[in-house]
């Protein structure tokens, strides 16, 4: 049986069903019925019968029933929209399906004279029974002469909109910021909280086994004299142990753990040891050397090694796994403090703040992003602390990292370096946040601190974080300046030093 091609399909599939707009009514609506319903337009109440009236006869009726569209994305913006019915939902072309705006009966929307709209940034789609009327654009210079009252109407409901539209993307660049903030800390808490959960796991069931191991030792032991040794063997080498761990700060390498299980299965395997393939890795991760090993030899006999060894084997793997488990809830928990810390949780919203020790929280809540990063710091340790809003600077510096972590993204030739800096200058607190990406076009430069303004790829930011931080900055009378050349570019914040004209 032959297969179809791509064509074939595509030819058997049933039509998309049509996109069906709304339309003007095959009978239009009396005069007087339109006026009344006018009335409830909010930003036209306290016009005049015959401005009302003027509106009911030089504007287009539409009418329409449940999912049929009023516009579509990218749709050029033309008629000014008085919603008497229903409602108008529009949502994204392409993307979410959520709604971006919600138009209701009694608004007015659309393009509004003196707005600078020029084509629609989703699909209008009509919900319930619709209703409404529109002024083509070619009417707003009659309609201003008309009704004199209306440009004020409209610079209203103009400003009411980009309130709106400003709200809306503040709500979401903070959603983008937490959404990455949560994408941190999910990284970081996973390691520790998976590394825990292995060991705990493997924790119980090796304490099984190595209770039921001492048991059988116990009982293989017949005399006291070679209890006392093994006793003596057991103290004497978990000191030696304990010494060398505290000599050595640094676990072994993987390749000298390697060499070392080789060379312990090669030996247990020579005095008889069973299984010595899985003794020899957790013997090879302790400080337990051979010379140990040849002394436990010369004290026990070889039915007492061949149970002496698994045994101190498995107790050495136990505290391993307990200790996991510990550091890794002492990882989780250090990160639970750096999250309360970053946010000055249950704190007065204004501190005495280190401005080093606010870096390096928002460092933390970044450290899975640093990953072949270099980072330089370069504290000035005479740098008072200064009176600010703590968890509002964090955010600055937030931003301001992001932007140098996104910036050395397509470094390639050459190690990419994050620098940071505090120091004094003058009556202010100096605080630099370098990177040697690409730097900052000239051309741009003017434009980095301008709301919505970015140079990401869409749905990796809305142009709002420089924006954030600089009027953070501002609020502690501070200010914000940018320095940048390929491979150089340098952000520096001032803040006063002085409480008092902090704020």
């Amino acid at each position: 049986m032959g297969t179809q091609s791509s064509y074939d399909l595509l030819a058997t599939m049933p039509p998309a069903a049509p996109r069906v707009f709304m339309a003007e009514p095959q009978v239009p609506t009396p005069v007087d019925q339109i006026v009344a319903a006018l009335k409830s337009v909010h930003p036209l109440q306290g016009l005049s019968d015959s401005e009302y009236e003027w509106l009911a006869t030089r504007g287009t009726e539409w009418a329409g029933e449940d999912g049929n569209l009023v516009f579509v994305d990218g749709g050029p913006v033309d008629k000014m929209h008085f919603i008497l019915k229903g409602e108008i939902h529009v949502r994204r072309a392409k993307g979410s399906a959520a709604q971006i705006f919600i138009g209701r009966a009694g608004q007015m929307t659309g393009k509004i004279p003196y707005s600078r709209m020029k084509t629609y940034g989703g699909d209008g789609y009509c919900v319930g029974c619709g209703w409404s009327l529109n002024i083509d654009e070619s009417m707003f210079p009659e309609m201003l002469a008309a009704i004199p009252s209306m440009t004020q109407r409209c610079v209203s409901v103009l400003l009411d909109r980009t309130r709106e539209v400003t709200r809306m993307e503040q709500q979401g660049e903070k959603l983008l910021a937490l959404g990455k903030l949560a994408g941190n800390l999910a990284h970081e808490l996973n390691n520790p909280a998976s590394a825990a959960q292995r060991a705990a796991a493997s924790l119980f069931g090796d304490l099984k086994r190595f209770g039921q191991s001492r048991h059988d030792l116990g009982r293989a032991i017949k005399s006291d004299d070679q209890n006392i040794a093994l006793k003596a063997w057991y103290e004497r080498t978990r000191e030696q142990m304990a010494d060398f761990s505290e000599i050595s700060n640094a676990r072994f390498s993987p390749l000298v753990v390697a060499d070392r299980e080789d060379a312990l299965a090669e030996w247990l395997e020579g005095h008889g040891i069973p299984e010595a393939w899985a003794l020899a890795p957790s013997l090879a991760e302790s400080p337990l050397t051979i010379a140990q090993l040849d002394d436990l030899a010369e004290i026990a006999s070889p039915e007492l090694m061949v149970l002496g060894i698994p045994a101190f084997a498995m107790s050495l793997r136990v505290e391993r796994m307990a200790e996991t488990v510990i550091d890794s809830t002492v990882r989780i928990f250090d990160l639970i403090s750096a999250i309360k810390d970053y946010s000055y949780m249950d704190q007065a919203p204004i501190q005495d703040v280190d401005l080093a020790e606010s870096i390096e929280r928002t460092m933390a809540m970044l450290q899975s992003r640093l990953q072949g990063i270099s980072v330089v710091r370069e504290y000035d340790s005479a740098l008072p602390r200064i009176s600010a809003y703590g968890s509002e600077l964090n955010q600055v510096w937030t931003a301001l990292i992001e932007n140098a972590l996104e910036a050395m993204e397509e470094t390639a030739d050459q190690e990419p370096t994050l620098r940071l800096k505090t120091t004094i200058s003058g009556q202010s607190a100096l605080v630099e946040i370098w990177d040697n990406g690409k730097g900052i076009p000239d051309e741009l430069r003017s434009r980095i601190f301008e709301p919505f303004f970015t140079t990401k790829a869409p749905g990796r930011g809305l142009g709002l974080g420089l924006d954030t931080a600089q009027r953070i900055v501002n609020k502690h009378s501070g200010s914000m300046t940018v320095q940048s050349k390929a491979g150089a570019t340098c952000i520096q914040v001032r803040l006063p030093l002085n409480q008092a004209q902090a704020y």
